[in-house]
């Protein structure tokens, strides 16, 4: 599959590590232009620049809490000067629940992991729309959600309602653009070790524990999730639009069955 993104620009959320940083890497492979952004560790962040800037891309750096609505519009007027153009846009900035719980769960608590997981989504999507609205090219939107958005946990009220809660914004949100040939898709990760799970990067048996539970019999790397992130970007996605892609190793089919 010959995938060219040479032209392109992406703007991912999240890009310090994990997920996104693992996105931006590969997209950067293919030639795309990047906008950066990441919340506090500037030091994470410029690791990922110096991976990106070895294939010779242009690359932006941009701090902004995109859980706050007028942090992301500066966001987006700085990404626009630029480049003066955004074609995709990866919401990957999340975090994990608080693991609590709910009668143990502060307002304030479920609070932050809404605004942080869905909000930034919100109010990423509503800016990449307003910049599109004069844009001829086709674009893309992937929001990174979770096999939580299909299969819950106990103790991840939290966590499950924001994943939850993407997926159905995401399918409505197809339907709304969808006449201005803009893509929206989610990809919902299983068990991928990235700093959401430090303890099973650290702990090999206890890996090996969870990793029973995945048919596959191993757990994933970021790079799993930005291959698929790839293809939804790619004009061989272009036909897809309103859908989830799961990447778990087949983990979700066991939840479904009971399996624990």
């Amino acid at each position: 599959m010959n995938i060219d993104l040479s032209g392109k620009v992406a703007l991912i959320t999240g890009a310090e590590s994990g997920i996104g940083k693992a996105i931006a890497i590969e997209f950067a492979k293919l030639g795309c232009d990047l906008v950066l952004t990441y919340y506090h560790d500037e030091n994470l962040v410029e690791q990922t620049l110096k991976e990106v800037e070895r294939h010779g891309n242009k690359n932006l750096l941009v701090q902004a809490n995109v859980s706050k609505q007028q942090e992301v519009e500066q966001l987006f007027e700085t990404a626009i000067k630029t480049f003066n153009q955004i074609d995709f846009l990866v919401n990957s900035a999340g975090v994990r629940s608080v693991d609590k719980p709910l009668a143990e769960m502060s307002p304030t608590e479920f609070d932050h992991t809404i605004q942080t997981n869905l909000y930034s989504v919100f109010h990423c999507c509503k800016c990449f729309v307003k910049h599109y609205s004069n844009h001829q090219q086709e674009g893309r939107i992937i929001n990174i959600t979770s096999v939580q958005s299909k299969v819950v946990s106990a103790g991840k009220t939290d966590y499950c309602a924001s994943k939850f809660a993407i997926k159905g914004f995401s399918e409505a949100l197809s339907l709304e653009l969808a006449s201005q040939k803009i893509t929206v898709n989610c990809i919902a990760p299983g068990m991928i070790l990235t700093p959401m799970n430090q303890r099973a990067i650290d702990e090999p048996s206890y890996r090996e524990q969870l990793e029973q539970r995945i048919p596959l019999q191993y757990a994933g790397l970021p790079e799993d999730v930005a291959n698929a992130a790839v293809f939804l970007v790619s004009d061989y996605a272009r036909y897809i639009t309103g859908t989830t892609q799961v990447v778990d190793g087949g983990l979700m089919l066991n939840r479904t069955k009971g399996a624990r």
